[in-house]
């Protein structure tokens, strides 16, 4: 730990972050070897990308780029936009933060409460599409004068960071006695940055790159098995970003959502160490390949923990969205298989809801709301979909505030749905179920493009008239 000092800003808090030895699951595996793993989450905003918020701006200050009155923009899974913004807080730069919905809330929560502004793209959309989170980004850098992207996928402060910081750090900490290097790549400046240094000051260390299954960074490309969606935050691409280096790391292993989150939960229990989804996929990994490689007790490891669980105390750490993503086969997954067998949404015998489209107005849906006396209106899409709705509290506020008038389309107040609500009315009601974790009310659409609107209570009115 950094010597006990008082600190001018909460910035000089960031780096010189902890090695813990693991004491408990390498043994409980059969794994011989020292392991010991760098926590990244005691950095001051949490995560290890607080280095390269605020390597790259304290350089884009030294060049000119920001000056006072500048506004940073960039497009993040969430971590590096945390450093941002808490390295905006501290200098006083407005922030401006994109990043696919997948992302976490506890992320946009933190973001906001630093006083960054916020906006979510589809997760679905490729890197280069004008509505990913880089497309629209580069749409506000031309819209907004004096606005800087910092650039963590190409900006060379980011493995420049890690080379100065975390590689240094890793070195001097374990006096060079380092075999192996273990840490999972999301831009790459991470591992790259941090490899390099050891590898300059210890030859004959071995680094290993680690790259969950629906992403491309892993080499050889034949380890890739194409491009998909996995819930694991921070770590994989749809692309190559110009910051990973290839010649630094030697071998690559890919990951599993499950194994990762278990292995964070066991991190955790048995640990004591509140890290994040991507530091399970990596001690998993680093695991096997200790385990599969035979590395002797003489043999030391360091693996890389990039954040902390702050980011994900909805998800993984909450024992019913392990039950209900199947990543736990509990006792009370299998009652709700046996309950509902391969009952579907339409065997819930319910009509047609009252929807709204992109053209109705604010008036129009209050009017169909209090008419139906219902709390929400669904929004159906061009295609017959629904991932969208207007609420009796939206218009409130849109009005209260005077943000909007009743004459304005829903499309300015509509909000995303918490999960896929797009559903087909054929859906298994123990896949409906999950879905009411997040939101009170779901949406199934048939064959004839009706809408059906599905509350919790209809599911338990199907269980009492079954039984």
């Amino acid at each position: 730990m950094a010597e006990a000092r008082i600190y001018n800003t909460v910035l000089e808090a960031i780096g010189n972050t902890p090695l813990v030895r693991l004491n408990k699951i390498p043994q409980s595996l059969g794994v011989d070897c020292e392991v010991l793993v760098k926590c990244e989450w005691f950095n001051a905003g949490g995560s290890v990308k607080d280095r390269i918020g605020l390597r790259m701006v304290e350089d884009a200050e030294k060049a000119g780029i920001l000056k006072p009155g500048s506004t940073i923009i960039e497009p993040t899974s969430g971590n590096t936009g945390i450093g941002l913004a808490l390295a905006g807080a501290v200098k006083g730069y407005r922030v401006i933060i994109t990043l696919p919905e997948k992302m976490s809330k506890e992320k946009c929560d933190v973001l906001k409460a630093f006083g960054a502004e916020v906006i979510r793209t589809p997760t679905e959309a490729a890197w280069d599409s004008e509505e990913s989170h880089i497309g629209v980004a580069k749409k506000l850098n031309k819209e907004i004068p004096n606005s800087v992207i910092l650039d963590q996928y190409g900006n060379p402060s980011n493995p420049l960071a890690h080379y100065d910081g975390t590689g240094e750090e890793i070195y001097k900490a374990t006096g060079g006695k380092v075999d192996y290097f273990f840490a999972s790549a999301g831009t790459g400046g991470t591992i790259t940055g941090t490899a390099k240094k050891l590898k300059e000051k210890i030859p004959n260390i071995k680094v290993v790159g680690i790259d969950p299954f629906g992403s491309i960074i892993a080499r050889p490309e034949s380890l890739n098995d194409g491009i998909y969606s996995y819930k694991v935050e921070g770590i994989g691409y749809d692309f190559i970003p110009d910051v990973l280096n290839y010649q630094y790391i030697d071998e690559w292993m890919k990951s599993e959502d499950r194994e990762s989150f278990v292995m964070s939960r066991r991190l955790i229990q048995e640990e004591g160490l509140l890290c994040g989804g991507s530091a399970g996929a990596t001690v998993y990994s680093a695991l096997k390949y200790a385990k599969e490689h035979n590395l002797k007790k003489s043999d030391r490891i360091v693996i890389l923990l990039a954040d902390s669980v702050r980011n994900y105390m909805t998800k993984f750490l909450d024992e019913r969205w392990m039950e209900n993503n199947d990543y736990y086969n509990t006792t009370g997954r299998k009652n709700i298989r046996n309950n509902y067998g391969n009952a579907t949404i339409k065997d819930l015998g319910l009509s047609p809801a009252k929807t709204a489209s992109f053209n109705t107005t604010i008036k129009e849906a209050y009017e169909i709301l209090k008419t139906e006396n219902k709390e929400q209106l669904p929004i159906v899409n061009e295609d017959g979909t629904v991932n969208t709705f207007v609420s009796i509290r939206s218009i409130l506020d849109a009005i209260s505030e005077g943000k909007n008038t009743f004459e304005d389309s829903v499309s300015k107040i509509s909000t995303k749905f918490s999960n896929d609500n797009s559903l087909s009315i054929d859906a298994k009601l123990t896949y409906a179920i999950t879905l009411f974790d997040k939101q009170t009310d779901i949406y199934a659409v048939d064959k004839n493009n009706d809408v059906y609107q599905i509350k919790s209570v209809d599911l338990l009115n199907y269980l009492t008239k079954k039984n």
